[in-house]
Order: C-alpha cells, then structure tokens, then sequence
C-alpha cells in the first residue's frame, strides 16, 4: 500500500497535520470529557476540552456545529468533510460505521438511528424517528417516519424506493 494513501497510517497522519484534524484522536477525547462516569483526571479532562474546542474553532464549528454531549454513538461517526454544520440532539442514539455528510441535522426528541447508515449532505431528520440498519438517507431529505432496515430514502418527497427482498426497477 502506497504510504501517502489516506488509508495507511502515515498519510492519515499527514493528512491530520494538514487539516488541524485527527479523527481517531477527537473522538476519544469526545468520548472521556462527554461521558459523565469516566474517572479520567479532571485536569486531563479539561486538556482534552481544550483540544476539542480548538479543533471545532479552527473548522469554524462554533458557527453552526453542534454535537451534544447526550449523544450516544455507537462508534465515533466518519464524517467526510469534518463536522462542517452538523447539528445533533442530545438524546440521540446513533448506531456503529455511520457516515454523516455535512449540514445534517439530527433534532432531539428520541431518535434512533441503526448501523452502517449514510445521512446525505443537508438531510434533517425529525424527533421521534428510527432509522433501520444499512439505510441510505439522500441529500436534503427530511425524514419524518421511521425508516426499515435496507431502505433508501430520496427526494423529491422522502421516500422509500428500496426494501429487502424487493428488485430495483
């Protein structure tokens, strides 16, 4: 593998010194300074803060970024352009392997959201949803009812075109 790829290491670590973002390193300080029953020292703790404030202010986060800290994620989500815009309820459950495009907005109000699902640049979803596993939510939809698992969800009216066990076409 060419050392220079953003999948090795090496460029993952240049890539981070780069764009003032690593990725594995912002979300496990996320993870200890949000979570309230982490022992970790409250000096380390205010660090990590420090870090992650840093981090949020140079990617211009404080204007318009919001993860709260009663967000529960599965794992840390991957976010393709950085946390440009992306607004999420503190009592949100988000599943593992999501990927978050930028301008999403996840409101609070009970939303569950299942593993290996993709939110679209600009998709709202609304309180009270559940969205399945393996679901594709596209660009600027607003998601107002729960979503099955295997679904694909599209504009011009949210929509389901895709089941399990269903053929495309």
């Amino acid at each position: 593998m060419n050392p220079f790829s953003f999948q090795h290491k090496l460029g993952r670590i240049i890539l981070s010194w780069i764009q003032h973002y690593n990725h594995e390193k912002y979300w496990k300080r996320r993870a200890v300074v949000t979570n309230p029953q982490d022992k970790t020292n409250l000096l380390l703790k205010l660090y990590y803060l420090y870090y992650i404030k840093k981090t949020d202010a140079y990617h211009n986060c404080s204007f318009g970024t919001n993860l709260n800290a009663g967000a529960f994620f599965g794992t840390s989500p991957h976010l393709p352009h950085e946390p440009n815009g992306i607004i999420v309820g503190h009592d949100v459950c988000i599943g593992e392997n999501i990927i978050i495009y930028q301008q999403v907005t996840i409101s609070q109000g009970g939303v569950v959201i299942g593993h290996n699902v993709i939110l679209g640049a600009g998709a709202k979803i609304l309180p009270n949803v559940c969205i399945g596993n393996n679901v594709k939510v596209g660009a600027n939809c607003v998601v107002v009812e729960d979503i099955p698992d295997n679904a694909t969800v599209v504009l011009p009216k949210p929509r389901i075109i895709l089941k399990q066990g269903q053929q495309c076409g």
